[in-house]
C-alpha cells in the first residue's frame, strides 16, 4: 500500500512515523528546513519519554513519487488549491484522497443528497477547482483529533490524542476505507469507520468556529474562554448558530452545547491553532473554520449575527498582521451579493 503524506508538518509527520512503523510504504512531501532535516537525520517523533525515528522517502517534488494508493492531505485547508498542479502525478485512476484537514472539506456536498447536492463552497474551494481537478469522488473524510507540534526541523512532539475517525462521503463502508482504518489501527491509532462522517466533522468544527477566533482576538487559552462569562456566552451564541446550520443540512450532534464547551474547558490552558499561528506570524485558517460556516448559513437562509461580528473582527486583526488576505471572504460576499 503506497501512501503519500502531502504536508509533513506536525500531524503529517506524526502519521508518517507511525504508519512507517506499521510497515506501510510511506513518502512525505515537505519543504524547507524541515525537509532538509528529515533527509539528513530522519524523522523523529517524541511521545512522552520515547523517541521514534524513521527514515522515509521525502521530497519537495511529488513527481518523483509516482502514483499512490492514498494521498493524505495534511496541509492547512486554505493552501490546498495552490498545490493541485504538483499533486497531479500522485493521482492514478484508483488513488484515494484523504482530507486530514481542519474545517469543512472541499467534497462536503458530494453524495450529500438534498437540494445542495453537488454544491461547491467558494470560501474553501475557489472556483470549485479542488472538486473538479482533485475529484470529489476520490475523497475519504478524516477528522484529526491529536495535538502535535514541530519541536525543531525534523522533530515532532506528540502532545495528546491518537484518534482519526474516517468515513466515505456516501456513508458506505468500502474496502478502501476499511483498509485504511486497519492500517491506522495497526499503527496504534484509533480510526473508526463512521457512516456519518459529516457529524464528526461538525463536532470538531463546532469548537473551532468560536474558540479559534475568540482566542486570536483575546489571546486567551481555552480554559479562560470557557470560564469567563462573557466569552463563554459568545462561544455559545456562535455554536448555536452553527448548530442550526448543520442540523438544517441533516447533521446530528451527539452532545449538547454546554457539554461541548465544558469539554474544551477541561483541556486547560491550551492555545488554539489560530492563536499559535498569530503569535508565530503564520497564515491563519479563517476561511475553512469560520467563513465557510457563514457561507453555509447564507446557503441555508440561517442568520449568523454573532459569527458575522467575530469574523469581521478576526479578519481585520489578521489582515493587519499580514496573515490573511481575505480573498475568499471577499469572493463569498460578492457571490452572495449577486445571488
Amino acid at each position: 500500500m503506497k501512501i503519500c503524506i502531502y504536508g509533513a508538518g506536525a500531524i503529517g509527520g506524526y502519521l508518517g512515523v507511525e504508519l512507517m512503523r506499521a510497515g506501510a510504504d510511506v513518502s512525505l512531501v515537505a519543504r524547507g528546513a524541515h525537509l532538509a532535516a528529515m533527509r539528513q537525520n530522519g524523522l523523529k517523533l517524541l511521545i512522552g519519554d520515547e523517541e521514534r525515528v524513521v527514515h522515509p522517502r521525502c521530497t519537495d517534488n511529488p513527481a518523483e513519487l509516482g502514483e499512490q494508493d492514498f494521498v493524505i492531505i495534511c496541509l492547512k485547508a486554505h493552501s490546498i488549491t495552490g498545490v493541485i498542479e504538483p499533486m497531479r502525478p500522485l493521482l492514478g485512476e484508483r488513488t484515494r484522497i484523504v482530507t486530514a484537514v481542519n474545517g469543512i472539506p472541499y467534497w462536503y456536498f458530494y453524495k450529500h443528497g438534498g437540494r445542495h447536492e453537488g454544491s461547491t463552497l467558494e470560501s474553501i474551494d475557489p472556483g470549485g477547482r479542488q472538486w473538479s481537478e482533485l475529484g470529489a469522488a476520490r475523497a475519504i473524510g478524516c477528522v484529526v483529533y491529536p495535538a502535535t507540534e514541530i519541536e525543531a526541523p525534523g522533530v515532532i512532539r506528540h502532545v495528546y490524542g491518537n484518534s482519526f475517525p474516517l468515513g466515505e462521503p456516501s456513508g458506505e463502508v468500502t474496502p478502501d476505507v476499511e483498509n485504511l482504518s486497519a492500517l491506522f489501527t495497526a499503527a496504534g491509532m484509533k480510526a473508526p469507520v463512521l457512516d456519518r462522517i459529516r457529524d464528526e466533522i461538525w463536532l470538531k468544527l463546532w469548537g473551532n468556529v468560536c474558540f479559534n477566533p475568540i482566542s486570536a482576538l483575546t489571546h486567551a487559552t481555552l480554559d479562560v474562554i470557557c470560564s469567563n462569562p462573557g466569552t463563554r456566552a459568545l462561544s455559545r451564541a456562535i455554536m448555536l448558530e452553527a448548530q442550526a446550520i448543520a442540523e438544517s443540512l441533516g447533521v446530528k450532534f451527539r452532545v449538547d452545547v454546554e457539554r461541548r464547551i465544558e469539554g474544551a474547558r477541561k483541556v486547560g490552558a491550551h492555545k488554539t491553532s489560530m492563536l499559535q499561528d498569530l503569535e508565530r506570524g503564520r497564515p491563519v485558517e479563517i476561511d475553512p473554520l469560520i467563513t465557510v460556516v457563514q457561507e453555509m448559513g447564507r446557503m441555508t437562509g440561517i442568520a449568523t449575527p454573532a459569527l458575522d461580528a467575530v469574523l469581521a473582527l478576526v479578519a481585520q486583526r489578521t489582515r493587519l498582521a499580514g496573515l490573511y488576505d481575505g480573498a475568499a471572504g471577499a469572493a463569498v460576499a460578492e457571490t452572495l451579493a449577486v445571488a
